[in-house]
């Protein structure tokens, strides 16, 4: 039996890498690296401790995961009201949510660090002009110039800053007040109310309505009950850019372990999930709780593979296996990964990405996404894990709190003519506040629908 090489914060670095950004000034981003490594920690290890806690239930099938926020985050879009709206919609999904499962939800944002972006090419070529790539704000930057384009590593410091300042509004938000459940419920009510499909939510809101004034009347308030005025949201990024990634690495003082402290909850994309490559030798190393995207092309054996990198142990709350195939392949490509994991006994949650995979081009060359699509995915996700006795453990999706057209779809009925209206994303399509909001809603009647019958139901299609 060969034994496991010796993990540490920089063995990535002997690793074939893909993704990595071309510096063109080593001794810069070697300085850079040393200064943002004697920095605070962004998390600490007993919130990721708490996290994979809490993960470890919905790989049981006794919680729902939320995972949601902005493709990638910008430097430029960095307002409290941004992260508020956003922050606000997730509350509101999550309280959709556990009345539809009956079950906690634990809730992730994409927020506070996801600055780095995955790049189908090196390069990029408008006209005759051919630049480096743009790689996200943390790397360099969107205009298409050759000052922009040349990858920064102050941009680093820049990246952890503005997370930092992002988490404190987040935490504030989380215990403040503005989590409480009470409120949060207002909310999706004036959502009902004014959407369209207001018949098919009422039944829903109002007994969730019920049961804050079955538990108002047991004496359980907000005043007295810690749950219903606070709620545990954490952050998470993809962990593409590896030299900021170690430099913010760190030894819990009270285990002796490792952990990424740049988010409580990293993921290897579609990308870069090489078994012997560089960003699956630096994750298997850091206790955090982990995410690998799986795509169409992921074979079988593959997965295992790499769940024996990650996970030897086979912790529960360890791995979250993020699904992103395409409304017209999930059914062919995720069941054989579903069953693979099943049939070996390995403890991951199951998430589904339903935007990569149904990302097209309108004729004017602006990337959208269908709702109906992202919904059929969904169909397709719960299908799945229904047939083959797994947990659908939850859902990972861009989203923002703002009312964007961006995605077509939805209970308004967006058209392609209706994009240019508030089309503002600098990277993918997001769903907008109203559509993320009715997706919780289908998704919810999804879970009570199933829990209630023995065989497998749809997500209702608009």
């Amino acid at each position: 039996m060969t034994a496991t090489p010796i993990w540490t914060p920089n063995s990535w670095r002997d690793c074939p890498i893909r993704q990595v950004p071309a510096y063109p000034d080593q001794a810069k981003l070697e300085s850079m690296e040393a200064k943002i490594g004697k920095y605070p920690p962004l998390v600490f290890a007993g919130e990721a401790r708490r996290l994979k806690a809490q993960l470890a239930n919905a790989a049981d099938g006794k919680a729902f995961v939320l995972q949601g926020g902005d493709c990638a985050e910008s430097f430029s879009d960095f307002t409290a009201n941004t992260f508020r709206d956003t922050f606000r919609v997730l509350l509101q999904m999550a309280v959709v949510l556990t009345f539809g499962a009956s079950l906690p939800v634990v809730k992730m944002g994409r927020m506070a660090g996801q600055f780095a972006k995955p790049r189908s090419s090196d390069n990029e070529t408008q006209g005759d002009v051919t630049l480096p790539s743009y790689r996200g704000d943390i790397v360099n930057g969107p205009e298409f110039n050759a000052a922009a384009r040349i990858p920064d590593p102050a941009r680093m410091e820049f990246g952890y800053f503005q997370s930092a300042s992002t988490l404190n509004l987040l935490r504030a938000f989380a215990s403040g007040g503005y989590a409480d459940l009470h409120e949060v419920h207002r909310w999706n009510l004036e959502f009902v109310e004014r959407s369209p499909l207001a018949e098919r939510y009422r039944d829903l809101a109002t007994r969730i309505d019920e049961t804050l004034n079955f538990m108002t009347a047991c004496g359980m308030t907000s005043a007295n009950t810690r749950d219903m005025r606070e709620t545990d949201f954490y952050i998470s990024h993809e962990a593409l850019l590896l030299p900021y990634e170690q430099a913010l690495t760190r030894i819990d003082s009270t285990t002796g372990d490792w952990y990424g402290c740049s988010a409580h909850f990293l993921w290897i994309g579609d990308r870069t999930r090489q078994l012997n490559g560089a960003h699956v030798e630096f994750l298997r190393g850091v206790k955090n709780p982990l995410g690998m995207k799986v795509g169409p092309t992921q074979e079988p054996d593959d997965l295992l593979k790499i769940l024996d990198v990650l996970n030897p142990d086979n912790e529960a709350g360890r791995i979250t296996l993020i699904s992103r195939m395409g409304a017209d392949k999930v059914g062919d490509k995720l069941a054989p990964l579903v069953r693979a994991v099943q049939r070996e006994g390995r403890k991951v949650v199951w998430l589904c990405d339903p935007m990569h995979g149904n990302t097209i081009s309108t004729v004017n060359k602006l990337k959208t996404r269908n709702f109906d699509a992202i919904l059929s995915e969904v169909r397709g996700f719960f299908d799945v894990h229904g047939a083959e006795g797994s947990w659908a453990g939850g859902v990972h999706i861009e989203m923002t709190g703002q009312n964007v057209t961006e995605c077509t779809g939805g209970a308004h009925r967006l058209s392609e003519a209706d994009l240019g209206e508030r089309y503002e994303t600098f990277c993918d399509p997001r769903l907008n506040a109203e559509q993320s909001l009715e997706l919780a809603f289908l998704v919810a009647r999804e879970l009570k629908e199933r829990r209630a019958a023995p065989a497998p139901l749809a997500v209702a299609a608009q």
